[in-house]
């Protein structure tokens, strides 16, 4: 991907105690990072389309991905609540 914007072609100096050569090094690995991060987007949105091309409801997948992450105690505490607040407005 090519790069948004142009660099000066004097070399980074510090300014005010700022490190230029630096802080430009710490840009760089973060527009890097940025671009494998939108890879790898693209990576799950096509796993997704995969698993929906094969008949599985991507909205639950999702939804379960987060339980997973979820600690035990949370989720139990999560589905708990869900239930009484079910119960309370007649969804048993």
């Amino acid at each position: 991907m090519p790069q948004a914007h142009a660099q000066s072609a004097s070399k980074p100096t510090t300014y005010q105690g700022i490190a230029g050569d630096v802080l430009i090094q710490y840009f760089e690995r973060i527009e890097r990072l940025e671009e494998e991060k939108m890879g790898i987007a693209e990576d799950v949105k096509a796993v997704f389309l995969d698993a929906k091309s094969n008949g599985f409801d991507v909205k639950i997948m999702r939804e379960i991905l987060k339980m997973r992450k979820m600690e035990r105690e949370a989720l139990e505490e999560q589905e708990n609540m869900v239930d009484l607040y079910r119960q309370a407005i007649g969804m048993h």
